[in-house]
């Protein structure tokens, strides 16, 4: 569909954090698309039809304030992206609505900080904006482009669990040799992933930081997560905080595995099959 003189539309990935070894590090952009189409209107006006506030308290309007009044635009939403289970669904609305705001602006598009400020952390925000997986620390985050011949299954629990409560799980500090194991865990999977080396992914996908601390919370995906070699995967991690469980697969492998893990999910979860997105947020700007 066009978009019309004075509008814009965005397309944001999901993404996943975490990735195991990288606690607030490491994320990947998914296939999975948040979208939001802006046009000039007499007044504010949200339509989508996902279970989220239509009101200038969405997070989405909120992003887009931080640079522009939404006082005279029509907020079209869809989104493909379960809104809880750490898929990055806000990180997602944070960045669209402040990529909109920019281009009716006529800015740059550079809005990773203002996008971080809002999150809290930047790993999300990272590979929402520039897709692939994304290593974030100080200063601006580096790329490395998805690799060949793998994709993911998302297991999505139906019962969420709040941030805040998988935040409050962790502890205060880590022992020496746990931090020690997932550097090289965390230095693994960065060289599988930039060599699309699938043993090196296979084994740089543990975690001892965070996902053993957060499975009380959700026993269901963490069993997952230690199970999901048998199913045919490489491994599995915790998508952010959870529940959601992305487990990673050879592209040859994805059926077989989804098969054997719809039988062992059904009544608590859904699968969905999805690709890692090389490609970051999208905009599609009206004539002027």
């Amino acid at each position: 569909m066009t978009v019309l003189p004075g509008a814009v539309r965005v397309r944001v990935p999901a993404s996943s954090a975490n990735l195991g070894p990288g606690f607030d590090v490491l994320a990947a952009a998914l296939s999975l698309e948040f979208q939001v189409l802006v046009e000039p209107a007499g007044s504010f006006e949200l339509r989508t039809d996902l279970r989220v506030p239509r009101d200038r308290s969405n997070l989405l309007v909120r992003a887009f304030e931080v640079i522009r009044s939404a006082a005279t635009y029509r907020f079209t939403v869809s989104s493909t992206i379960p809104l809880s289970g750490g898929l990055g669904s806000s990180a997602a609305a944070v960045v669209a609505g402040l990529l909109a705001a920019d281009a009716l602006t006529g800015g740059d598009g550079d809005v990773f900080d203002a996008a971080v400020e809002m999150e809290g952390h930047p790993d999300n925000v990272a590979a929402a904006l520039y897709g692939g997986f994304v290593i974030c620390g100080d200063g601006p985050p580096a790329k490395i482009p998805a690799p060949s011949g793998l994709a993911a299954l998302l297991v999505v629990p139906e019962e969420p669990v709040p941030t805040s409560r998988a935040r409050a799980a962790l502890p205060k500090e880590v022992r020496l040799p746990d931090a020690v194991f997932n550097i090289s865990r965390a230095c693994l999977l960065t060289v599988g992933v930039a060599s699309s080396d699938q043993k090196l992914i296979a084994r740089g996908l543990q975690d001892r930081l965070h996902q053993p601390y957060r499975s009380p919370l959700y026993p269901r995906s963490a069993e997952m997560v230690a199970n999901a070699r048998s199913f045919g995967a490489l491994g599995a991690t915790i998508s952010g905080a959870g529940p959601t469980v992305l487990v990673w697969c050879a592209s040859a492998h994805l059926e077989e595995a989804r098969a054997r893990i719809e039988r062992e999910t059904a009544g608590w979860a859904s699968v969905l099959s999805v690709s890692f997105a090389d490609e970051g947020a999208q905009v599609e700007r009206g004539p002027v």
